[in-house]
């Protein structure tokens, strides 16, 4: 049907505003309510097709409209006010810019006849936030609203999909006017051309060691299975990128595990040791690459077949081989025309590196009563395939990647950008996305206690949320590098910590409290039947502070080292 561009939108900013969203899809948006955007929530009241969830800081609403864009591939919307407003939320913005998530983050300006003066709250957003978005805009007419979010939701789409920050003048938002219609987006997607389709299948005929390596942003529940398809007719070891474990099943015979922080020594040999590297959607940064080690720069060792939706992050680090501008959508139905050899030569290998993985995923035992890893790796047991498993950042966190098994995509929510928050309001917007799925999300008491507020958000939305809190009574991670590079000199790491099961019981929701592995698996379960948010306040030993090694042998270590 053609469409009719003589329609107009008439109303409030605020109005127009929201019509348009609704136009593009918007079925939920995370805000703090604020004073310069007052316009905006009156226009809420009237689009019941559009859930506000109300979040209690700016940081947890941000990084929840980042969990809505990584599990729909859409933008995840959120508004905050001036100033502190944006200031908070500019955590969740990172997380989005780093993890390349489509967002949108609208921010409440001052009114334009008072602007350049330091008004109340004033901040010039597109210095703020102009080395973390995409695009950063400010709407100063009304009339203007449908174009500026037609061009918000295509930029933070295309391409590396990111955010893109507009705000949005208070008087503006109160303007009545006459707008143009507004009409919904459309993807952008870049595809693969024959010729390199053909190029890419020369080189796995000529390799001996190839290695896949999966990741970023752009896939869905089908690209990844019709990897797995050709990753499987080729018999091609697959590792996964940093907290990109769910794009391909762990226990599918060509999963050789994630290539992050702290990964399988004998994995990272193979990615070093790969004649043929073919990458899909990583941008290869820091921590998928082991500190920039893993590969040579800027020729990597061997053939290196780069494919990823933007051509500027081709070539950025690394030279590549072969250069593939095109999302993973397009990519994994390409090479699926790629015919294999009956057995190719790297078969037994992929098959070896299959069971490296399964031993490294095989739970050890650290110091004290309770035992991280076989706690994971009884969740990873017992919960359903379709489980979300949320984290933040911090030592805890190597527990869940190293010894949980994600089987299915869109179970993961984990920042690549390392942000410590992160897990707890993520957990909220997955479960509100998703009710009928089990939604667990972990966090160290450092991490919980950053955007722990937001469990009062999922006991008022009635998100049944199983919050795990991993206590040792520090920030970890610090502690650690501290010990390792300042052996004996630890200062400002140690952390008093409330009774967090209490905590939890206080903001409405259920809470307990484990000391013993052999009391976790009886207290999830009542978590899991209270049909609430529930907490569980697990008690570590501070030596267990990483699969590998206690805290005093890291300590022991660095103190001969330096003798």
């Amino acid at each position: 049907m053609a469409r009719d561009d003589s329609l107009t939108l008439e109303g409030t900013g605020g109005e127009i505003l929201v019509r348009c969203l609704k136009t593009h899809g918007v079925d939920t948006l995370y805000c703090v309510p604020g004073e310069s955007y007052l316009a905006v929530l009156d226009a809420l009241y009237d689009a019941p097709q559009i859930r506000p969830v109300v979040c209690r800081q700016e940081g947890g609403a941000a990084m929840m409209a980042d969990a809505y864009g990584k599990l729909t591939g859409r933008p995840g919307i959120c508004f905050v006010t001036r100033g502190p407003g944006a200031t908070n939320a500019s955590a969740g913005v990172h997380v989005a810019f780093q993890d390349s998530t489509p967002m949108i983050l609208f921010v409440g300006q001052v009114a334009r006849e008072d602007q350049e003066r330091e008004a109340f709250q004033e901040i010039d957003y597109r210095r703020m936030y102009g080395q973390m978005a995409k695009w950063v805009a400010e709407i100063d007419d009304a009339r203007r609203i449908p174009e500026f979010l037609s061009r918000a939701f295509h930029t933070a789409t295309a391409g590396r999909p990111g955010p893109v920050v507009l705000a949005l003048p208070e008087d503006m938002l109160r303007d009545r006017v006459a707008a143009p219609a507004c009409h919904a987006y459309e993807v952008t997607e870049s595809a693969m051309g024959l010729g390199q389709v053909e190029r890419l299948g020369t080189l796995l005929e000529t390799a001996e060691r190839p290695f896949c390596l999966i990741g970023g942003a752009g896939w869905d529940a089908t690209a990844c299975e019709r990897f797995r398809r050709f990753a499987e007719a080729w018999k091609l070891p697959v590792g996964t990128a940093f907290r990109r474990q769910d794009h391909f099943d762990n226990l599918h015979g060509c999963y050789a595990g994630d290539v992050g922080i702290g990964a399988n020594p004998k994995l990272a040999r193979r990615v070093r040791e790969a004649d043929l590297l073919l990458v899909v959607g990583p941008r290869l940064g820091e921590m998928t690459t082991g500190g920039y080690s893993l590969l040579g720069i800027p020729e990597p060792h061997g053939r290196l077949v780069h494919v990823h939706p933007d051509p500027e992050e081709l070539g950025r680090v690394y030279r590549p081989t072969l250069a593939v501008a095109a999302d993973p959508r397009s990519f994994s139905a390409a090479v699926l025309s790629l015919v294999p050899p009956p057995e190719p030569a790297w078969a037994a290998e992929t098959e070896q590196a299959h069971r490296d993985y399964l031993d490294w995923n095989q739970p050890v035992e650290t110091v004290g009563p309770l035992q991280m890893a076989s706690l994971v790796d009884w969740l990873a047991r017992t919960l359903p395939s379709d489980s979300i498993v949320c984290n933040g950042a911090g030592n805890y966190a190597t527990w869940v990647h190293r010894f949980y098994r994600y089987r299915r995509f869109g179970t993961q929510l984990a920042p690549t950008s390392g942000s410590m928050g992160y897990g707890v309001p993520a957990a909220v917007a997955a479960k509100l996305r998703h009710p009928e799925r089990t939604v667990v999300a972990f966090a160290g008491d450092g991490c919980f206690l950053m955007t722990g507020q937001e469990v009062a958000t999922a006991v008022q939305h009635e998100a049944a949320v199983i919050f795990i809190v991993v206590d040792n009574g520090m920030y970890g991670t610090i502690r650690m590098h501290q010990e390792r590079n300042y052996p004996g000199r630890t200062s400002a790491t140690d952390l008093k910590n409330p009774d967090f099961a209490k905590l939890a019981e206080a903001y409405g929701g259920h809470g307990e409290r484990v000391e013993r592995s052999e009391d976790f698996a009886p207290a999830f379960e009542r978590a899991r039947a209270a049909g609430k948010p529930a907490l569980l306040h697990l008690i570590l030993d501070p030596e267990a502070i990483s699969p590998l090694k206690s805290l005093s042998q890291i300590r022991a270590e660095a103190e001969a080292k330096a003798k």
